[in-house]
């Protein structure tokens, strides 16, 4: 097929970026990309399911992304992967055989191996450049379950319905599990045999990058984990801090030690972010020097500065992310920024993964959580319409409508950035809203 074909299929079944910030599936593909990029590093402490998805079904991983390396013309397809991830590598060396123009690609055991900035280097040498997308440098990047759902649009022009995730953390039973989409944190807890302590706290997502959630709270097809933690736990107190107080406590205790800068990975790559230049400037009230407020713009949110580097447990990540928000509520763009050699010492600054799970105090909740697929009905699912970057979908059913689980609920914009949403159920439609749509089994 050509490329158009293949976008038009993609955003019909409405396949965005499953590994966390949902970008539109058809948006990526280009004839500009000499290398596919699979993004199998699943880099962040707890998370399982990338891996396990790889392994159970490398078949059909591998058929969809050489079909969209063939259809954007691409040279190759790399998947990057870890090595300590044995059977989902195992899975894939077994098949290289039938994909003559995919290989591996072995990552590190560090985070944060999964920034796409980071993946690259990594697996081609290539640094792209401050402010830019991976096709600047002729890759393009898609996560593990992403390529799965684009497998399933392909050969059988099924819509995105369901979300693997990880529940894990203080529950009876950690788990993978294959859930519809809609259903809320509260069900996928019960289905990992309830919380196991009294009092909890909940993340949507990985320690490093997840956030704060209720369990009234839905699943959505972004959804990588939840975490059930102690609300004393050390990256539950580290989400609340109060922006104010973070900003109070940088002035009197930011000794300007640069740890936060010389583990900064994408300052490693030559990006011209500088954490602890913006924490000087911000506690002196420096407004002169702007070059540390412009380079909040290359910040890729890991958040080790905050979490791991700082050794008075400031908030750079934190405080980045308001001077980012400000600038471009203000219509800042981003800048220009000059290339600049990777640094010499970045080999020596890697962050060992189970170092940090360490760190964070998270090596008690490092469970397994082996893949399960059983069938889960739910009476109820509330689909959200922007489940992914660009436009809501716009509602496309009525109250009262019957739908089964894969009938279009509501459709893209043509002209603009965005997907369709597909019901995860069977059943009847109860409420429609310009935010969400709800579906209640009949």
């Amino acid at each position: 097929m050509n490329i158009n074909d293949l976008k038009l299929i993609l955003k019909n079944s409405g396949v965005v970026g499953a590994g966390g910030a949902g970008f539109p599936c058809y948006a990526k593909l280009s004839d500009k990309a000499d290398t596919v990029l699979l993004n199998c590093a699943e880099c962040e402490p707890l998370l399982k399911l990338h891996r396990q998805v790889m392994q159970v079904y490398a078949f059909e991983i591998l058929t969809a992304l050489d079909t969209v390396r063939e259809t954007v013309g691409a040279k190759k397809a790399i998947i990057a992967i870890k090595p300590s991830y044995k059977k989902a590598v195992d899975a894939v060396k077994a098949l290289l055989p039938e994909f003559k123009k995919v290989e591996i690609g072995l990552l590190p055991e560090v985070y944060p191996a999964g920034d796409e900035v980071v993946t690259i280097y990594e697996t081609t040498g290539r640094v792209v450049p401050a402010g830019k997308l991976p096709i600047e440098v002729g890759v393009t990047v898609f996560n593990v379950e992403t390529i799965l759902n684009a497998y399933y649009a392909i050969n059988n022009g099924t819509g995105v319905t369901h979300k693997y995730i990880t529940v894990t953390g203080a529950v009876k039973n950690p788990v993978t599990l294959k859930v519809p989409l809609g259903i809320t944190v509260k069900e996928v807890i019960k289905l990992a045999g309830g919380a196991t302590i009294k009092e909890y706290a909940l993340i949507n997502g990985g320690p490093m990058t997840g956030n704060i959630v209720s369990e009234s709270d839905v699943i959505t097809k972004t959804s990588n984990a939840i975490l059930v933690l102690p609300p004393e736990q050390y990256i539950i107190k580290k989400r609340q801090n109060n922006p104010s107080i973070s900003l109070k406590r940088a002035m009197s205790a930011c000794c300007q030690c640069k740890m936060c800068t010389d583990l900064c990975p994408r300052n490693l790559l030559g990006h011209p972010i500088e954490p602890h230049k913006l924490m000087r400037n911000l506690s002196s009230g420096t407004t002169k020097d702007i070059e540390p407020y412009l380079g909040t713009f290359f910040c890729s949110g890991c958040g080790l500065c905050e979490m791991y580097s700082c050794f008075q447990g400031l908030n750079p990540r934190t405080l980045i992310g308001i001077v980012k928000g400000s600038l471009r509520k203000g219509g800042i763009p981003v800048p220009e920024s000059p290339e600049a050699p990777v640094k010499e010492e970045r080999n020596g600054r890697y962050i060992l993964k189970s170092r940090l799970t360490a760190r964070l105090g998270l090596t008690e909740y490092n469970h397994s959580a082996p893949l399960d697929e059983s069938e889960y009905s739910p009476k109820r699912v509330k689909l959200l319409l922007s489940q992914h970057i660009g436009k809501a979908a716009e509602p496309t059913v009525k109250v009262g409508d019957t739908v089964k689980a894969g009938d279009l609920i509501a459709a893209a914009d043509e002209n603009a950035l965005g997907v369709n949403i597909h019901s995860s159920i069977n059943g009847i439609i109860t409420e429609v809203t310009d935010k969400f749509v709800v579906v209640t089994a009949n």
